[in-house]
């Protein structure tokens, strides 16, 4: 592994370092009540959180106190949550998850993700780094619509990718923010 992939990988790494730091606080305050989130409703709450950091990116008023970094960490849980709910199924009440079987889920989706990133990484050539963090957010925010649009065909595509990897995209475009914000 070349010294950039290293360095990229430490960044990277960090960020969803802090990031698991925050869900697993989470995870402390409400147990899995996640769990109940079906994928539309995780699509549009993370599409909130994307159209959040839009606004806080072209307004210079802040009346709840949100940060662009928050914001970002919101989407890396949110699509996390996510490929666990494909993983496992929705459950239709609340299963009680201990915090360490949660955990045990977001580190797999995790590692997953981490995997993808370092396979377009290296065939993109960190094409992100010289890339604007509005940029970044407006692809978020479109790859989102893909998936509520594939949602909304039931899941099926003709030629197009699952919500799987839009969500895999979109927490590593958010890791990449992340990066660049900090």
């Amino acid at each position: 592994m070349n010294e950039q992939i290293q360095h990229t990988l430490a960044q990277y790494r960090n960020e969803l370092t802090k990031c698991r730091e925050t869900f697993e606080k989470k995870v402390q305050d409400y147990g899995s009540s996640w769990r109940i989130l079906r994928l539309p409703s995780i699509t549009d709450q993370m599409y909130i959180k994307a159209q959040r950091i839009r606004t806080l990116q072209e307004t210079d008023k802040n009346m709840v106190g949100d940060s662009e970094v928050g914001e970002f960490g919101a989407l890396v849980n949110y699509g996390i949550i996510a490929l666990i709910q494909i993983e496992v199924g929705v459950s239709q009440q609340a299963d009680n998850w201990s915090p360490e079987r949660c955990l045990e889920h977001y580190d797999t989706q995790a590692a997953a993700t981490e995997a993808l990133m370092l396979r377009k990484n290296h065939d993109y050539g960190e094409a992100w780094r010289d890339m604007r963090v509005s940029s970044i957010t407006d692809i978020i925010l479109t790859k989102l619509l893909r998936i509520k649009q594939i949602e909304n065909n039931k899941g099926k595509t003709l030629v197009s990718e699952g919500v799987d990897a839009n969500y895999k995209d979109i927490i590593n475009y958010a890791i990449f923010s992340l990066i660049l914000l900090n």
